[in-house]
């Protein structure tokens, strides 16, 4: 895949990210709109506010569009991975929109649990609000869907936002129906619960943006895959030290460590890589650069200090992975990188057991112990 077609598919998503948006703001004025005129004609001042509230519902699907138009401008000098992460934060102004929405409700309900009130509906309001919820409930169902399958944290936030004003207009009349035929009030203890749900799934979307620019670890499914991949590649044995970084939706910065054999030349190696990395954008979109680790190969001094060494710390039951063996033969030198299982919370004390257990192995050698950590698994 070239960058033009990459290019395309990037512009083809943000488009279908507009127009669903738009889908969002066209639904919540006419619905504003309808409530309006019923509003005016049945002389209801409480139906025309609720044809207002139905405009500033419509500022969640605003906030999409302006934030995707802001994360596709090109990549610039002082940000040169692009701006894509501007629709996290768009997810985040969103979530706190559906956050607040939750607590006032959750006043209101609480309110209404220590000073009840009698529902008053007339044909007129039935019917709006009935209509209310079947738009909102279609429009929610519509956008939070198209947020899945864009991957738009943005979106999906905004058709949860129209969800949960249609399931707060179903609690308030159903809760009224129960008053009228029964004469018991639920509507604030309905109200707090479905209160306590909204507030609840805000947080869930407020969790999602924050921990990708807080730097989150990806999916394993991911990671597995690229090691399949890379694995499939018959010079590497293994593959090492995977590290992504989460640009947008659309663009992670990656790195990581292959082993192969110590007899590939400096030409080789470039082609390997180049295929590696070429692949990696190819069928992920990731922008990877490729290290290497030489696997020390025939009967020399190297296999033998590299056969040591790993059998010894591959034997460890704290020790989860270790790569990266190398010989400094001029300095008499040997460096291993360790990376240590989770229960593992003094390195520095870990670092010196480790060091402690191989020097009689090799007693006459500087030991360099590199404790590693995985950033991907």
């Amino acid at each position: 895949m070239s960058n033009s077609e990459t290019s395309i598919q990037s512009s083809d998503r943000f488009q279908k990210i507009i127009r669903t948006s738009v889908v969002g703001i066209v639904a919540n004025v006419l619905l504003a709109a309808f409530k309006a005129i019923v509003g005016l004609l049945a002389s209801s001042v409480a139906i025309v506010m609720d044809a207002v509230n139905n405009l500033s519902d419509a500022l969640s699907s605003v906030i999409t569009i302006v934030g995707t138009k802001l994360s596709a401008r090109p990549a610039d000098r002082k940000h040169p991975y692009g701006h894509g992460r501007i629709e996290y934060f768009s997810a985040i102004i969103i979530a706190v929109i559906v956050l607040s929405a939750g607590i006032t409700s959750l006043i209101e309900s609480v309110k209404k649990i220590f000073a009840p009130t009698t529902p008053e509906y007339t044909t007129v309001t039935l019917v709006v609000i009935i209509v209310a919820i079947a738009v909102k409930l279609l429009l929610g169902r519509f956008v939070k869907k198209q947020g899945e399958r864009l991957k738009s944290d943005a979106l999906i936030a905004s058709g949860s936002d129209a969800l949960f004003d249609a399931i707060i207009t179903l609690a308030t009349l159903v809760s009224a129906g129960i008053m009228l035929l029964w004469n018991v009030s639920i509507d604030g203890y309905l109200g707090a619960l479905i209160s306590l749900v909204i507030i609840k799934a805000g947080v869930e979307m407020l969790a999602s943006p924050v921990n990708e620019l807080l730097g989150a670890r990806v999916s394993e499914e991911l990671v597995h895959n690229i090691k399949q991949e890379v694995m499939a590649f018959e010079e590497v044995h293994g593959v090492y030290d995977i590290i992504l970084h989460n640009y947008g939706p659309e663009v992670m910065i990656g790195s990581m460590h292959i082993s192969v054999d110590d007899t590939m030349d400096a030409y080789q190696l470039h082609g390997l890589t180049r295929r590696i990395s070429g692949q990696m954008y190819t069928q992920h979109n990731i922008i990877m650069t490729v290290g290497v680790y030489a696997v020390a190969t025939g009967a020399n001094k190297r296999t033998e200090l590299q056969t040591t060494v790993m059998q010894a710390l591959s034997r460890h039951k704290d020790i989860t992975q270790v790569h990266g063996f190398y010989y400094f033969e001029k300095e008499n030198r040997v460096s291993v990188d360790v990376v240590p299982d989770l229960s593992v919370h003094d390195e520095k004390a870990f670092h010196q057991q480790l060091v402690a257990e191989l020097k009689p192995l090799l007693p006459d050698m500087e030991l360099s112990v590199v404790i590693d950590h995985n950033y991907s698994e």
